[in-house]
C-alpha cells in the first residue's frame, strides 16, 4: 500500500502563504488522481484540490483563486501552494490518492500523520 509523507506546514499569518508537499512511497505515475484534503478541529476532512495524472485540476469553492495543486512525478511529490490564507484554513492538511475523480473518498486508515497549518494573527 502507498504511504504518503506530508510536510511544510507551520504558523502563518492571515495573509500569508504556505508550500507543502507530500511524497509517496512509490512511483505516482499510475496514481490517477492525487488529493489534498484538510481537517479542521471537530470537523470532518474535506477535500481541499486533486490533480490527475493528465494535469486536471479540481479545487473546493473555499479555496479557489489561492490554492494551487502541482504534482512532480520524477520526484513522486505532490505540491500545494497555500496564499491569501485565511483563519478558516487552519486545519491538518493530507494528502492520499484516488482511481477517478468521482470516486468516493479514501477509508480513514489509509491517510498518513498529515501537516498542521495554523493561520493565527
Amino acid at each position: 500500500q502507498v504511504q504518503f509523507v506530508e510536510s511544510g506546514g507551520g504558523v502563518v499569518q492571515p495573509g500569508g502563504s504556505l508550500r507543502l508537499s507530500c511524497v509517496a512511497s512509490e512511483s505516482i505515475t499510475s496514481l490517477y488522481v492525487m488529493d489534498w484534503y484538510r481537517q479542521a478541529p471537530g470537523k470532518q476532512r474535506e477535500l481541499v484540490a486533486s490533480i490527475t495524472s493528465f494535469g486536471n485540476i479540481v479545487y473546493a469553492d473555499s479555496v479557489k483563486g489561492r490554492f494551487t495543486i502541482s504534482r512532480d512525478g520524477a520526484k513522486n511529490t505532490i505540491y500545494l501552494q497555500m496564499d491569501s490564507l485565511k483563519l478558516e484554513d487552519t486545519a491538518v492538511y493530507y494528502c492520499n490518492w484516488r482511481s477517478g475523480l468521482r470516486f468516493p473518498l479514501p477509508p480513514s486508515n489509509s491517510f498518513g500523520q498529515g501537516t498542521q497549518v495554523t493561520v493565527s494573527s
